[in-house]
């Protein structure tokens, strides 16, 4: 295990946290942990302490911290150039769009910065769509979404949320959006057989909502009833794409290939905002010059970033990897459970994006307190909804580093 004696006490990290709760904004509940620098699967903090991250930063950092690939396409692309705004063309854009093209399947990319981003504009592009190509009436289409969806916190996006958490006090909110069940084949063919319906947004596991992995099957039977009622099956990859679950697409797993396909995330590495929505001509192309845009969308430095990203993720075989030690986390986590069911009641996931459920304590201790025992122990993962731990750890971690964060996890665990 890599470890560093503390130089200090935590006095730089109580300052540090004082600060930022002085001069930000309240609006995230962080571990008190105060991290400065990381490495492939670990952290260290101002004291140089060290830790596992099993979060990567809600899995955008899969190729883990600070690859020495991706930062030195980043280096060498920051010192040529780094924005030139969609004003003129540059020379790294159309090399990224055929590398993202030609790896998924698409005729066109559109790349923009953040996810929440990208999802917008992919609903923008649905609507679009639906208007020009399948005839909807001005202003009447749909669009359907799952219950306990996330897709991110712009006004437009929670619009469509059923947490009251993203939606308490930001009304009044974008209408065209209907909500159905998610893993609920039946209730989604029902929604669409309203003629008005132009797409179907969907992420293939629910990774905010706890790591909800639906049945077998669910994903192509709804892709293929998209296709039936002429709707646009949209999946948002942006957190369970680019190797997370064990294959470059979480989709992959049941060879659906999505009529919008949403990334970010790990699509830089960790290393800069980047975002892309991949379609056809018919879909990409309704949207015509100044109809969207973004300032830093396909910026040359982004782009660089993300061809050195995605090269990483295929000459590293992570999906490989995520799927062979996705299934060493869960053997582990069964094995805990069934040691510690009054503490463990439930494990789930896929690949390397996986949570366990904690049980209600007498006591009133919750998945909150288990994680900062994590953090103590040196293994770093958050709560998600009071009961559930999301264990998402870099692609690149080895058996050996599994197996030592397992140990963690198992320790922390049974001292409960």
């Amino acid at each position: 295990m890599l470890t560093a004696a503390p130089t200090q006490t935590d006095a730089r990290s109580a300052q540090l946290m004082a600060l930022e709760d002085q001069y930000g904004a309240h609006n995230y509940h962080p571990l008190p942990v105060v991290l400065s620098r990381g490495e492939g699967v670990h952290l260290w903090d101002v004291e140089d302490k060290h830790y596992f991250d099993f979060l990567s930063a809600y899995s955008a950092v899969n190729q883990g911290h600070c690859h020495p690939r991706i930062i030195g396409a980043l280096t060498e692309q920051a010192r040529r150039l780094t924005l030139t705004s969609r004003a003129f063309f540059n020379d790294q854009l159309g090399a990224a769009e055929k590398q993202l093209c030609e790896l998924f399947g698409y005729d066109k990319a559109l790349l923009m910065n953040s996810g929440a981003e990208a999802v917008e504009t992919a609903l923008k592009l649905a609507r679009k769509w639906g208007y020009q190509e399948k005839g909807i009436a001005p202003n009447q289409a749909r669009i359907l979404v799952a219950e306990h969806n996330f897709h991110g916190r712009t006004t437009g996006i929670i619009s469509f949320s059923t947490d009251g958490e993203s939606t308490g006090g930001f009304g009044p909110f974008v209408p065209g959006y209907q909500v159905v069940p998610y893993n609920d084949v039946e209730a989604l063919e029902a929604a669409l057989a309203d003629p008005h319906v132009c797409g179907f947004l969907v992420e293939p596991i629910q990774g905010e909502a706890g790591v909800m992995v639906p049945a077998v099957g669910y994903l192509a039977q709804a892709a293929a009833l998209c296709r039936a009622h002429n709707v646009l099956f949209m999946a948002d990859e942006i957190q369970t794409g680019l190797g997370r679950t064990g294959k470059l697409l979480c989709c992959d797993h049941e060879a659906v290939h999505a009529d919008i396909l949403i990334l970010g995330k790990a699509l830089s590495g960790g290393v800069l905002p980047v975002s892309a929505v991949l379609a056809a001509d018919r879909i990409m192309l309704t949207i015509q010059p100044g109809q969207h845009g973004s300032t830093f969308g396909g910026n040359p430095l982004a782009c660089a970033v993300m061809r050195a990203a995605l090269d990483v993720l295929a000459d590293e075989n992570l999906a490989a990897n995520a799927a062979r030690l996705g299934e060493l986390f869960r053997q582990r986590m069964r094995q805990l459970q069934a040691q510690r069911p009054d503490v463990v009641t439930l494990v789930r996931g896929k690949g390397l994006l996986n949570a366990i459920i904690i049980a209600p304590a007498a006591d009133g201790r919750t998945a909150w307190d288990v994680c900062v025992s994590l953090m103590e122990a040196g293994l770093l993962a958050k709560p998600t909804h009071g009961d559930i731990i999301r264990f998402a750890p870099p692609l690149v971690i080895t058996e050996e580093q599994m197996h030592e964060a397992c140990d963690v996890i198992v320790g922390v665990v049974m001292a409960f």
